[in-house]
């Protein structure tokens, strides 16, 4: 098993672990919210191949937890993280236009005012 399969299996038991203990009601079933980065196309992957681990996932839970019944697990993906992102590079965005802007005003205010009128020079003769 590779080093970033074995990564990978570690943080899926840490999620459906925790969610068992923390988000779920009865036992009897678990929504396991996940995480996914990457392009449409890595993440609509990536969740097909979770919703399609999820009998695999019950029987790993099934051999570690004592439990009565095991939780018929519902993978769905949380998008939270992505909407937390996309919302510090809106943030990031606006604080440097508003720095550029800042700095637009001061050099503004540093240079002396036009009035339109060109500079005369006088010359004796």
């Amino acid at each position: 098993m590779s080093r970033r399969t074995e990564r990978v299996g570690e943080a899926i038991r840490e999620v459906v672990s925790t969610a068992i203990l923390f988000e779920v009601k009865d036992l009897r079933y678990a929504k396991v919210r996940v995480s996914v980065m990457g392009t449409d196309a890595e993440r609509k992957l990536t969740m097909h191949g979770l919703i399609s681990s999820a009998g695999f996932l019950q029987r790993k839970i099934a051999e570690r937890l004592e439990l009565r019944f095991t939780p018929i697990l519902t993978i769905v993906e949380d998008d939270s993280i992505k909407k937390s992102l996309e919302m510090a590079r809106l943030i990031r965005e606006t604080a440097e236009a508003d720095a550029a802007h800042t700095k637009a005003d001061s050099d503004d205010a540093d240079s002396p005012a036009d009035d339109g009128m060109e500079p005369t020079s006088r010359s004796e003769d």
